[in-house]
């Protein structure tokens, strides 16, 4: 069941793209430099994507919604297995799991399609009308 809309998605992504980079000097762990430097170039993959992705959010509009929401999932499962990957799960794990899950689940529970879509309807001559 998806019930997270694109513009929702898109506010979720900028703020887990700023609140990835400043965590490490918020959350106090930016001495632990594997942990800093996963949640910072994560933060600023998942702006970057933002932009491209063809949603309300997105200013190029290159990456389809789709593969925007896949490529969530992955980096989610990346940055919640990231402190056990990269070795630094003895000084810090919450944060990068937590994002993670909350990324993956973004990924999964966000409606793929616009949900602005125009119904059409045909006339008696077939001609082709918008609805209104």
């Amino acid at each position: 069941m998806r019930f997270i809309g694109r513009k929702f998605h898109a506010v979720l992504d900028y703020t887990a793209g700023i609140v990835l980079i400043a965590a490490p000097w918020l959350l106090g762990f930016a001495p632990i430099a594997g942990a800093a430097w996963v949640a910072v170039i994560v933060g600023i993959a998942l702006i970057g994507m933002s932009l491209l992705t063809d949603y309300e959010g997105g200013a190029l509009k290159i990456v389809p919604m789709s593969t925007h929401l896949t490529i969530d999932v992955v980096a989610g499962l990346i940055l919640a297995a990231s402190p056990w990957l990269f070795g630094f799960y003895e000084q810090v794990y919450a944060p990068h799991l937590i994002l993670g899950i909350l990324e993956i689940g973004a990924g999964l529970f966000t409606v793929s399609s616009s949900q602005h879509t125009t119904k059409h309807r045909h006339n008696r001559a077939g001609q082709l009308r918008g609805a209104h």
